[in-house]
């Protein structure tokens, strides 16, 4: 069934004819519907292919010594950008319907004050991928120009860019569909020819041992930019085109990259740090990771434009101008502090599946089968809906309880020591990504049965 049209967040007067092109600069000022499947698709297709997507690409193939094969790899590429994807779209498609920010979304869910728990800690995962991308532009360029001086420089000038970039969002994405996406494409073939010229050795003969926690990985990945996507998506023309340009453009681009990482992994020796050495050892291959590099800049302009428009559910009046500006020196900041990510990068990954798989149940199954269908109340006085957090709860614990987030210290050590005790073993069909999402989808359910829980 059709959810019917949800009730929008509370609308100002229109801004005057030479800035209603742009997005909205304070939360209750009506969107602009400029943006067309070709804008969202480059959109998309932008995002899902990043340097950390490359490296990233040893997440899937597993530890030295108990990699998978290539081909289970590859399975648990297109299988676990395939479902994260769809996740990511239906939280886009979401975005469309009611033209609200993520976060702002979220009141009609949890109502207006408990949906500052979830945009709190999406501000969070938007901090540290911010960070994480401008250092990993800075080790893209240093790979480039062959040096490990001047990383302070690239740090600064790729927050820079991003934080510029966040002033104009819809324009940086129009620029995205007109120049970027056919450079990045163009990049994109000449790497895989070049590699695949070199053929690709197998670590795992066969080996399929830790396939879903790699899907897992992978889905993380995609997942990560749920509670972002109706930052974007609310400007779109139309639910469908949203839908669709979001599942496509950005499946087609994530399995693209991290095949092409898997590759690259492979033929360095299995070391991540030399992934984008190897894009480098061919022929003018400097010249198409400077674009990749350049290219980079995207993925942090959504993180930092994002996280303003989090911090626009607490504060819906500030201009975004402001709340981008100061959370990209924060980000530059925080880049040029920290010089690497390592098995952190690995904690985060699983954090963000197990948050926001379970959300997206709920979020899902309330607005299509729940009461959403009547139409949300995304007003600063929407209710509280307390009984809501329940199911999200259950669903985390779930994810974490199959598949605990690793290096993560006490939390790990926490999650194993109750393993132990409910004398469990974890099982090759412990999938925590589909269990997790189903439990909290159908506790959902259950809620929005009775009138307590609508």
């Amino acid at each position: 069934m059709t959810a019917a049209p949800p009730s929008p967040v509370p609308t100002a007067a229109p801004e005057p004819a030479a800035v209603r092109a742009e997005a909205p600069l304070v939360l209750d000022t009506a969107p602009p519907r400029t943006l067309g499947f070709r804008d969202q698709f480059a959109l998309w297709t932008n995002l899902g292919i990043s340097l950390i997507g490359f490296t990233g690409a040893a997440t899937v193939l597993g530890a030295p010594g108990s990699e998978l094969s290539f081909t289970a790899a590859t399975v648990a590429v297109v299988l676990g950008t395939a479902i994260g994807t769809a996740m990511l779209s239906v939280a886009a498609l979401i975005g469309a319907r009611t033209g609200a920010p993520a976060m702002a979304v979220l009141r009609g869910l949890f109502g207006t004050r408990l949906s500052f728990l979830p945009t709190a800690l999406n501000i969070v995962q938007c901090l540290g991928w911010g960070v994480f991308e401008l250092i990993v532009i800075a080790s893209g360029a240093q790979t480039v120009v062959g040096t490990e001086g001047w990383r302070w420089l690239f740090v600064v000038l790729a927050g820079g860019l991003t934080t510029a970039l966040t002033i104009w969002p819809l324009g940086a994405i129009a620029a995205l569909r007109k120049y970027v996406t056919v450079a990045v494409g163009v990049a994109m073939v000449y790497l895989t020819v070049q590699l695949a010229r070199h053929g690709v050795p197998d670590p795992g003969a066969g080996h399929w041992r830790g396939f879903l926690p790699a899907t897992d990985a992978v889905i993380a990945v995609s997942v990560s930019f749920v509670p972002l996507a109706a930052d974007y998506t609310r400007h779109a023309r139309s639910a469908k085109s949203a839908f669709w340009a979001s599942f496509s453009g950005y499946t087609l681009a994530q399995v693209w990259c991290y095949l092409l990482g898997l590759i690259a992994l492979l033929q360095s020796g299995g070391d991540p740090d030399r992934v984008l050495t190897s894009f480098t050892g061919v022929t003018a291959g400097w010249l198409f990771l400077l674009v990749l590099v350049l290219r980079e800049a995207d993925q942090s302009f959504a993180n930092v434009y994002s996280t303003a428009m989090s911090v626009h559910n607490f504060l819906p009046r500030v201009d975004r101008r402001l709340l981008t500006g100061g959370i990209g020196v924060l980000v530059t900041a925080g880049a040029l502090a920290i010089t690497k990510f390592t098995d952190a990068y690995y904690a985060f990954l699983g954090l963000i599946g197990s948050v926001f798989v379970p959300l997206l149940a709920v979020l899902a199954v309330d607005f299509f089968l729940g009461r959403g269908r009547q139409g949300w109340d995304l007003s600063e006085q929407a209710p509280a809906r307390p009984l809501l957090l329940a199911p999200w709860a259950l669903g985390f614990a779930v994810y974490q309880f199959l598949e605990p987030t690793q290096n993560a210290g006490w939390w790990t050590s926490g999650w194993t020591h109750l393993q132990g005790w409910l004398h469990y073993t974890p099982q090759p069909w412990a999938w925590a990504s589909l269990l997790s999402f189903l439990v909290a989808g159908l506790a959902t359910l259950g809620l929005t049965r009775r009138p307590a829980g609508r």
